[in-house]
């Protein structure tokens, strides 16, 4: 590269303002900088000043626009200085700012000043300037701090605490922390649900949309004059994937407000990463719903299924349900163009692996959608005329083995929490003794680290302890949900991917044998809740049928 004569080489008069600076008023302005390092150039005769300038940008991120064509600049030979209003302008990050002012600077013969603290290197740098950086450093730390104890005090009252609501809704002017429901935009977020839950992927809806010419997300922001912090896409209505998926996993569409799905490991890093779920807060809801309980719940067990199409792009309502009774594996499914859908077929995934492994536990679609059908249309019509019954059965299956362990949970919580009270008051008494006398420092200190070390443990271990003990409790909730569910569908003919999703859990498939000359393959059918449920026989249910009749006729006559 031709090395650049000094006359061509700019002065790179460089201002940042972030949100951390708090507004710190007019002196703190990027006019106010920029006034200051004009005067300063012009006062200094410094070469061909350019003014740079980063609005919004904290300073222990290096990844801001105007700096980094500085850089570039720079690494060309093009900066002969860089001048800043102050040292924290350049950053808030000791260890790169250390390393620019060190190396980077050096190697690039870019001649630094910061105005307000005297610090020119062509004079050198004094010791006194880590000092400063370290300061800088602390100062990001503090605001930082602040920041996240007033969005952990906001966050834990339940306001939320996103910048911009989900697709779907719109602030309230008269109140900023409520949500209102965006018809416009509402409307496509039941329409990707409804797709999801017909059985389309995200891929699929994604695919759908643009195709649509369905404005996305930040499009419409854009469109209605909000701020939005994602560009629009270069090519219009350009759906993707991870959009929609986002959409679908949103749990804010039932109604509710959920906080604290992320975190940044440090002030230094803006990247957010996912907390488990465990560790949200959720408040119930807090503003109007656009998609129902029941419906988002379907759609999570839909997605968790990952029910992928074939190259053909056919999918089937079964697919992720189907498990093999021998090796535990899920079947596969396999539909193509060159045969009708009726010989679509499922088969057990470890076989195609490995033949050696299990056998095929060929089935096909139609004989499983034939076999569910018949059992929803038994059991549907046995809890709609038989509930107390169905639920009094259920209940038992509850035995005496479940309530025992529940028992034993409930104990064994119970007893981790009055452990831990119990271990604050160890400590404060093995204090006590200390101060007295009565326990040495070093056997306070053994003690004391055991003693929190076991207490931490059964802390950690307390919420595990709670999830076991609710989920057993909800059994009896859970059902009445599944009744209540049940006595909703009146007259089942067809099978959707909404019923199937909605009430069978798994569906397990035997080897096929030949018996008496005919073929015979067991098939086990999980419903939700219920679990196996053993239907009546043909004659009792007959019978039962004819009690039913009776009964109708009395209540008529």
């Amino acid at each position: 590269m031709k090395k650049q004569q000094p006359e061509q080489r700019i002065s790179a008069l460089y201002a940042r303002l972030s949100r951390d600076d708090e507004k710190e008023g007019i002196s703190g302005s990027i006019q106010n900088q920029r006034a200051i390092l004009e005067k300063f150039a012009q006062d200094n005769h410094l070469p061909n000043p350019k003014f740079f300038f980063d609005d919004g940008y904290s300073g222990v991120t290096f990844t801001r626009p105007a700096f980094m064509e500085i850089m570039e600049l720079a690494e060309q030979g093009l900066v002969a200085n860089l001048v800043v209003k102050d040292h924290s302008r350049l950053g808030r990050n000791r260890l790169v700012v250390g390393q620019l002012l060190e190396e980077d600077f050096v190697r690039l013969n870019v001649r630094y000043i910061a105005i307000m603290d005297n610090i020119d290197t062509a004079r050198g740098v004094s010791d006194i300037v880590p000092m400063q950086d370290l300061f800088n450093e602390w100062h990001a730390k503090n605001t930082s701090d602040k920041v996240r104890r007033v969005m952990q005090s906001r966050g834990s009252a339940g306001i939320p605490l996103t910048t911009n609501p989900p697709f779907g809704y719109r602030k309230d002017p008269e109140d900023r922390n409520r949500w209102l429901v965006d018809e416009p935009a509402a409307e496509v977020v039941r329409r990707i649900f409804r797709m999801s839950v017909s059985g389309l992927g995200p891929t699929q809806i994604a695919k759908k949309l643009r195709s649509e010419g369905v404005m996305t997300p930040s499009e419409y922001l854009h469109s209605t004059g909000v701020k939005c912090p994602t560009k629009p896409p270069a090519f219009p209505h350009n759906w993707c994937s991870s959009t929609v998926a986002a959409i679908l996993d949103r749990q804010e569409y039932t109604g509710d407000t959920v906080n604290f799905r992320s975190f940044s490991r440090s002030f230094k890093q803006k990247k957010r990463l996912k907390r488990p779920q465990e560790e949200w807060k959720m408040f119930p809801n807090t503003h109007p719903s656009i998609i129902d309980r029941e419906t988002f719940a379907l759609v999570q067990n839909l997605r968790q299924h990952r029910r992928r199409p074939t190259k053909t792009g056919i999918v089937s309502m079964f697919s992720g349900l189907l498990y093999c009774a021998d090796c535990g594996s899920k079947l596969g499914y396999s539909a193509t163009n060159n045969y009708k859908r009726e010989q679509a077929f499922f088969f057990c995934s470890a076989y195609r692996s490995n033949t050696r492994v299990c056998s095929a536990h060929f089935i096909r679609e139609n004989v499983v959608e034939e076999l569910v059908l018949e059992g929803l249309q038994r059991l549907l019509w046995y809890i709609q005329v038989y509930e107390r019954r169905f639920a009094q059965e259920q209940m038992e299956r509850f035995g005496l083995q479940e309530r025992r362990e529940l028992a034993a949970r409930q104990r064994e919580l119970a007893q981790a929490r009055q452990r831990v009270a119990e271990i604050d008051g160890l400590i404060q008494k093995s204090y006590e003794d200390m101060t007295k006398g009565l326990l040495s420092e070093e056997r306070f200190a053994t003690l004391t680290v055991s003693l929190e070390s076991e207490q931490k443990r059964l802390k950690e271990a307390i919420p595990e302890m709670e999830t076991r003990v609710e989920t057993a409790t909800d059994k009896a909730n859970d059902l009445q949900h599944f009744i209540e569910r049940a006595r909703q569908v009146t007259r089942l003919t067809e099978l959707t991917p909404e019923i199937v999703h909605e009430f069978i859990e798994k569906i397990v498939v035997s080897k096929s044998e030949k018996v008496e000359g005919k073929r015979r393959q067991p098939v086990d059918i999980y419903y939700k809740t219920v679990g196996l449920w053993c239907a009546p026989s043909p004659e009792e249910m007959e019978e039962l049928f004819q009690k039913y009749l009776a009964a109708q006729k009395k209540k008529t006559a």
